[in-house]
């Protein structure tokens, strides 16, 4: 009776937070963007369906639900090469605590490389062929921590919580001076950083009929984020999603002890864009070797994705390397994402 009434807590909380998306006026821009970057290259490589499958320490990132299907201790890392020569890090640690749960930990860092810094007051403006430049130049940085904590409240649904604190600098100086034109002409400061806490909220659930699993997560739950004179909120998000087997050992269609088949169906909710649709595929062969493709419906930019994975077994050492390609437009080129995972 306890852990039916912890399910439907946890249950009326997700769809509490759901419906405050739903029900929210669409934003036209929302503050801190590298949120929406996501690591681990065996997620998106799979076209971003991933709520179901994030097990383990890439649970931190994607659903805290799934942390709690650590197995002993692992580590994954991944490094991200960006559009526009923007790099991004991220690294994860988890750790089964028995009966008492799991336990995660985050920390993502973005470069977004060197600008050349340029204003539009004299004397920078007279020279046509430098309009603005000063001949300086600044870095802007973005990094988040995060720690992660998941339960099982019944042998076939968990639950996790995430509480995060992110970080970004648009300029060398935490200060800067701006003329202000209207209503009057004057000169103010205004900060050039933000942070705020953020919160991701996750349930994962077995249905129990072959690999057919359930899973959904908000991400980014918390206030709005403050530069200069205005604010607007983080890239608040819901993600629901479906998977199962196609092929393998207790799979839906076609019976193989050394072959696997898996798809995702993910429905992806922003607060600041239309809803989505992800769909992701992976084939595996006996353990050892994984192909994967996806697609991401209803963007701009984003659509066809690919990868593959290896993993090793070595004594009580698991090792797993993951590379994915993300297709963008023709003017922001190819995404590349690479991870490495131990887990011991």
């Amino acid at each position: 009776m306890k852990s039916n009434k912890k399910i439907f807590f946890s249950v009326f909380a997700l769809l509490l937070v759901i419906s405050t998306i739903t029900s929210a006026q669409k934003v036209g821009s929302t503050s801190m963007q590298f949120l929406k970057v996501m690591p681990v290259a065996r997620a998106t490589a799979m076209g971003d369906a991933y709520a179901v499958w994030a097990k383990g320490a890439e649970a931190v990132f994607w659903n805290p639900a799934g942390l709690q299907y650590t197995n002993g201790n692992e580590l994954t890392m991944t490094y991200v090469q960006w559009i526009f020569d923007t790099y991004q890090g991220a690294f994860a640690y988890a750790r089964s605590l028995g009966m008492w749960g799991s336990l995660g930990l985050q920390l993502q860092y973005v470069d977004f490389g060197t600008f050349d810094e340029a204003v539009w007051v004299p004397p920078y403006n007279q020279d046509l062929n430098t309009p603005g430049l000063t001949g300086r130049t600044f870095r802007p940085y973005s990094y988040l921590v995060g720690i992660s904590y998941a339960n099982a409240l019944t042998d076939k649904f968990t639950t996790g919580l995430t509480v995060k604190y992110a970080h970004e600098s648009l300029y060398n100086d935490k200060e800067v001076e701006v003329w202000i034109y209207h209503p009057d002409t004057s000169k103010i400061k205004v900060k050039t950083w933000a942070n705020v806490v953020l919160f991701d909220y996750g349930i994962h659930y077995k249905t129990g009929y072959r690999t057919i699993e359930i899973a959904a997560s908000i991400q980014n739950f918390g206030p709005n984020v403050k530069y200069g004179k205005e604010d607007h909120p983080a890239p608040l998000s819901f993600r629901i999603g479906i998977a199962g087997d196609l092929m393998g050992p207790d799979a839906l269609l076609f019976k193989s002890e050394n072959s696997r088949l898996g798809m995702e169906f993910d429905i992806f909710h922003p607060n600041d864009y239309t809803q989505q649709y992800h769909i992701g595929a992976e084939y595996e062969f006996a353990q050892l070797i994984a192909l994967r493709a996806g697609y991401k419906l209803n963007y701009d930019a984003d659509g066809f994705t690919a990868g593959l994975g290896i993993k090793q077994t070595l004594g009580t050492v698991r090792f797993a390397f993951d590379y994915s390609f993300g297709m963008l437009n023709y003017h922001l080129g190819n995404v590349h994402r690479i991870s490495l995972g131990v887990g011991f």
